[in-house]
């Protein structure tokens, strides 16, 4: 892989690259329990518009420095902005297009892989819900807690977690702002795929983003494209504009196809190439 050059950001992001085409993204504000901050959500979107971009990189993982994941957003500015008479929440909601981070109404079809050490609260939640693959530690605990603080989880997290946990599961956890535990979240809510020691939070995320590598990227982006129109169109729906997708388009007509069943017939592994850009 060549020498990568992402986009200048603050010190409130770390930006590396822990393995072959994976680049990691750490929220950087640990003595504020990462809360979202302007400059923060301005370094995320950045980095994240490069990713997409880039097709030497496939897979991403985001997490956080400290004790904690991210705590959602700084209440005590928006306390600030409501008191004084400030109030264009609204507003910002829909031109925020991305959604909380950059990341939590982001419609991206590169695979993305939360390391949760600690916990998320609020919008951090909302940026784990949409994240493909959720790393959590044994200890780690969630919640959606806007309605004990008389807002509202409005940045996508209540229909995604409505399409993972179902109506039931997601109205308890919204309406009542509990917090629940990553056993829970991973037994009953179901948006942890895997629980690990807080010291194996990352190294497992990496070992995830590692299999989905291992993996031809061009395939990989077709199925994640797939799965997107699954969460807005019925099967029959989703199935006929997944087929004609860009992406399926790619795969059939692209060289790591032919790589993939050269490769299976001499018997050893292949040798994927960066995909073409759509």
């Amino acid at each position: 892989m060549s020498v990568l050059s992402p986009p200048p950001h603050s010190e409130q992001l770390l930006v590396s690259f822990p393995a072959e085409h994976v680049l990691m993204l750490t929220l950087n504000r640990p003595k504020s329990r990462n809360a979202m901050t302007p400059q923060l959500q301005r370094d995320l979107e950045h980095v994240l518009d490069w990713f997409v971009e880039e097709p030497e990189l496939w897979v991403i993982i985001v997490t956080g420095a400290g004790k904690i994941f991210c705590a959602g957003a700084d209440l005590i500015e928006w306390n600030k902005d409501q008191q004084s008479g400030k109030s264009e929440e609204q507003e910002r909601v829909v031109s925020n297009r991305h959604g909380f981070g950059s990341i939590s109404r982001r419609q991206l079809v590169k695979p993305i892989i939360a390391a949760v050490n600690g916990g998320a609260h609020g919008g951090g939640t909302e940026m784990v819900l949409n994240c493909d693959i959720v790393v959590a530690s044994q200890d780690a605990k969630f919640a959606l807690p806007e309605v004990k603080r008389g807002v509202v989880a409005a940045d996508g997290g209540i229909p995604r977690l409505s399409q993972i946990a179902g109506h039931h599961f997601a109205a308890e956890m919204l309406l009542t702002g509990k917090i629940v535990s990553a056993v829970e979240a991973h037994e009953r809510f179901h948006f942890v795929n895997v629980l690990v020691p807080p010291s194996e939070v990352v190294p497992e995320a990496i070992r995830v983003a590692k299999s989905i590598v291992d993996n031809s990227p061009d395939a990989v982006q077709c199925t994640k494209r797939a799965l997107l129109l699954s969460q807005n169109h019925n099967p029959e729906e989703a199935f006929i504009k997944s087929t004609f997708s860009p992406e399926s388009s790619r795969v059939y007509k692209g060289e790591n196809i032919k790589e993939g069943l050269r490769a299976f017939s001499e018997k050893r592994p292949p040798a994927w190439k960066s995909p073409a850009k759509l």
